[in-house]
């Protein structure tokens, strides 16, 4: 069952391996493959895959199945949303009484992996694979583990999402200590959890001093994360925080009169949870004089309260609206999944819905990456519009990820790596200067950037006077430095 709904969770969601975040996580995964690749600007990536195991682990699957990496990356894909599901299936278990139930909370959980969490421009899954794609069905196990008095495993299952996610071990860790001190408050033992508490809030409060101070390059690249900072989230965002700690009181009320105590000591402590993220966040994002503090994004919390909200919501709906009457299931379900697939159709117009490492690239800007793959020395070095990932019609694919070459910085998705690796503000900033005015670029500008930098290509709309090009399609024109 729980593999059905994986298969049926993709189609919904679609696959891009190569769009948005893939710019980042994918290329530390080839670049462990082939220490040849990527010899300019590799830390805007490799500052994100020097801090997880994740890069070593995808390449290590691959070295050791000779699965080619594109089919290897669905099948992670595949892995992820199906532990995510099972962990699920667990939490269901230990808070709900009935079968039923437990698999509504897994069904709407799969049918909303793409819904957006809040303003913190997160999915609960995404469309490609990255780390958060594994930490998130670990810190769940990890919960499970906990609520069953398994420390061992708990303990274990917290290592694993360290060594992939750090940041992530931090959400789990805070909501299991708050689960177990709720837990200990009710036994009548108060005094156990001072120590417990001390350990985290030590563990929570120690990485406070290791972050540099603030400049005019780092600041430049914070402002371009709105979702850093409270105050510039849409009122509907703020919906998403509060609206969930809402529903979150009723369902305790609920689950307190049918006697489901896990649910109940579970709903409540992530009204805790939720409470003491959002008033972090806003100590922190507030005020000027802690703005270098924002990296920690303490409203991503809401990620890990968002699958298990949706898990209580599941249960409850399957529980006592949607019964045994399968009218009703897809009543629901129906409308959903196919709000969330238009969705996701919107989000990536020009590309297929489902991106199979068999299937024959339709998007123009792919398939001149790949060109640039099969045609390119791999220690070429390519300069593109620093927009492009925003362009129409290029749907956000990353250049690194797919044509797997060294790249001038871009503005958008590099300067999130800026964001959480302030040391490489002042080159992202020499260099997105330096490619200001990109569209009304000619011979001398390309010229000068080759000086400048050693670039000895660029990707553009048209063909440049006085370069050879040897590729282009309806929309890039692939042309070389000479």
């Amino acid at each position: 069952m729980l593999l059905l709904i994986t298969v049926a969770a993709i189609l919904v969601q679609g696959y891009h391996p190569g769009v948005e975040d893939a710019e980042i996580y994918l290329p530390g995964i080839l670049k462990v493959l082939h220490p040849d690749l990527y010899p300019f600007n590799q830390g805007f990536f490799a500052s994100h895959a020097h801090m997880t195991l994740f890069p070593n682990l995808i390449a290590w699957s691959v070295r050791i199945s000779h699965i080619p990496l594109d089919y290897a990356l669905l099948l992670w894909q595949m892995a992820a949303i199906f532990l995510l599901l099972l962990a699920c299936w667990h939490i269901g278990r230990l808070c709900f009484n009935s079968v039923r139930a437990q698999w509504g909370g897994v069904i709407l959980v799969a049918a909303l992996l793409t819904i957006p969490v809040a303003g913190t421009s997160l999915y609960i899954m995404d469309q490609y694979l990255n780390t958060r794609s594994l930490s998130a069905p670990s810190v769940l196990f990890a919960i499970v583990n906990a609520i069953e008095h398994k420390w061992k495993r708990a303990g274990l299952w917290l290592l694993c999402t360290g060594l992939i996610h750090p940041l992530m071990v931090v959400f789990g860790l805070a909501y299991v200590a708050i689960v177990m001190g709720m837990e200990i408050i009710s036994a009548g033992a108060p005094h156990r959890l001072y120590g417990r508490v001390s350990t985290a809030m030590a563990i929570l409060i120690l990485p406070m001093g290791l972050f540099p101070p603030m400049t005019q390059a780092y600041h430049e690249a914070l402002v371009t994360r709105e979702y850093f900072f409270l105050l510039r989230w849409q009122w509907y965002e703020w919906l998403g925080i509060f609206a969930p700690l809402v529903l979150l009181w009723w369902y305790q009320r609920i689950a307190r009169r049918h006697g489901l105590s896990t649910l109940q000591r579970l709903s409540s402590a992530l009204i805790a949870f939720g409470s003491v993220f959002f008033v972090i966040s806003l100590i922190i994002t507030v005020p000027r004089r802690f703005e270098n503090l924002t990296l920690l994004q303490p409203m991503r919390a809401l990620f890990l309260l968002y699958i298990l909200l949706f898990v209580f919501t599941g249960g409850m709906l399957a529980e006592w609206v949607l019964k045994a009457e399968v009218w009703r299931w897809l009543l629901l379900f129906v409308p959903l999944c196919f709000g969330m697939w238009y969705a996701q159709r919107q989000l990536f117009p020009a590309t297929p819905h489902l991106e199979w490492p068999w299937s024959v690239p339709q998007n123009p800007w792919v398939r001149s990456f790949l060109w640039i793959r099969d045609n390119t020395p791999r220690a070429a070095y390519f300069a593109l519009d620093p927009d492009h990932m925003g362009m129409a019609g290029e749907d956000q694919h990353g250049f690194r990820a797919i044509a797997q070459r060294s790249m001038l910085a871009d503005n958008l998705k590099d300067s999130g790596a800026v964001t959480m690796f302030p040391k490489l503000a002042e080159l992202w900033k020499q260099e997105v200067e330096a490619e200001q005015g990109w569209k009304h670029f000619g011979l001398a500008n390309f010229k000068q950037l080759n000086s400048q930098f050693g670039v000895d290509w660029v990707v553009v709309a048209s063909p440049v006077s006085g370069l050879p090009c040897p590729y282009h399609n309806e929309a890039v024109v692939v042309c070389q430095i000479k």
